[in-house]
């Protein structure tokens, strides 16, 4: 028992426990399927917010372009789902039988070549992660190298969202341009709209996102993760011991694309579309915010940050339409000045010291002498005690 103890206090695994407890039984439980869908989707960006933590929080890198990753997992999926949905009996009523609807609208006749490979799961799995690691790599790499960092990446990164962004919308007749990609019913013959299907994917986004978690602890845990947390306090002296601090920025730099792309994956596969709403500048921003509202040095902490702030804006404009933007700014603002660490942070300043008195208590309370004892307490004096305790001596030698 003190071993597991042990093991929940010192790797953190506790507050991942309580985390798994609510998500895998009480929400269940206490939510219908409408809101569970929401949170599942809430959760997506939960992916991206631990990817954050690990290089923001951990590697001292911030990014505002991870919208990108996001979008360009949630289209990798998006194009196997679209060719599935585009079967020629489905399209027969188009010009060009075969292909996606916004291909036909745009005068296209045949399927582009680098559509093809997505005809096959396996492929487009493998794109979701790989695609999104290998821009994070060539953009990392190019940048670090040359030391590029601070606000100047962060600018950099926040260019890329919008190149990218303007390329989406403007190449419509191969990605569905500001519509996106809709209309996305199958995956391998199974209608992801049923009421089961939506059960299976949130439980799916759930051990996934743990899965993320345990993963980045055991960086976090690790000889690496010390070195970034080095890096980002004393980067001239990880430099001056050895190492390629540019490499570990580029890894962790990868680490948070790959996470955001599969957040962005499920994300289609829950919402059944995706945009390139999703990819450009502000909900980079947003997303960064998830983490700061939950705690950037905190990976379950960004997961509740996560929730918080979508939750926030589902009740915002659904019982505030007019004035949903000015509640969040304001949520966020006042999270920040009276909680700069974030949901984490409050706990780690305020309720873990309670928690941690409260404990104590109970031991540094002396305990009540017996009656009897106390008797003779009261009306021994000092030089009786010492008689007493001298007599008490002699007998037991």
């Amino acid at each position: 028992m003190d071993a597991i103890k042990h093991w929940l206090t010192r790797g953190g695994y506790g507050s991942l426990l309580i985390l798994a407890v609510l998500l895998l039984v009480v929400f269940p439980l206490a939510m219908d399927l409408f809101r569970l869908n929401l949170v599942g989707k809430y959760l997506t960006y939960g992916f991206v917010a631990i990817g954050l933590v690990m290089l923001w929080g951990y590697g001292g890198v911030l990014s505002l372009g991870q919208g990108v990753f996001f979008g360009l997992g949630g289209y990798a999926m998006a194009m196997f789902l679209k060719l599935e949905a585009s079967d020629p009996e489905s399209t027969k009523i188009q010009s060009t039988p075969g292909i996606p609807d916004f291909m036909d609208w745009n005068q296209l006749t045949e399927l582009p070549w680098w559509w093809e490979p997505f005809n096959y799961l396996p492929f487009a799995l493998f794109a979701v992660v790989a695609v999104p690691t290998l821009l994070a790599f060539i953009i990392g790499y190019a940048m670090f190298k040359r030391r590029v960092g601070g606000v100047y990446f962060a600018i950099i990164t926040q260019a890329v969202a919008l190149i990218l962004t303007v390329l989406i919308i403007g190449q419509q007749g191969y990605t569905g341009g500001v519509n996106g990609m809709t209309d996305l019913r199958t995956l391998m013959g199974w209608d992801i709209r049923t009421d089961e299907a939506k059960y299976t994917l949130y439980f799916v986004t759930v051990f996934l996102l743990l899965g993320s978690i345990m993963l980045c602890r055991w960086i976090q845990l690790s000889k690496l993760g010390t070195l970034l947390l080095a890096m980002r306090d004393k980067e001239d002296r990880v430099r001056f011991s050895g190492y390629d601090v540019s490499m570990f920025k580029v890894f962790a730099f990868c680490l948070a694309a790959a996470l955001s792309a599969i957040g962005g994956a499920m994300f289609t596969l829950q919402v059944g579309f995706m945009s390139p709403s999703f990819v450009g500048i502000v909900p980079s921003i947003e997303m960064v915010i998830f983490a700061a509202v939950g705690g950037r040095m905190s990976l379950v902490g960004a997961v509740y940050g996560a929730l918080l702030v979508n939750f926030g804006k589902t009740y915002f404009s659904e019982s505030f339409p007019d004035l949903w933007l000015f509640l969040m700014a304001a949520l966020f603002i006042g999270v920040v000045m009276a909680f700069p660490n974030g949901l984490a942070g409050l706990y780690e300043s305020h309720v873990k010291p309670w928690l941690t008195r409260r404990k104590a208590a109970p031991a540094t309370t002396p305990e009540p002498p017996a009656p009897g004892a106390e008797t003779t307490a009261n009306i021994a004096s000092p030089t009786s005690k010492i008689s007493i305790s001298t007599k008490v001596s002699s007998q037991s030698a």
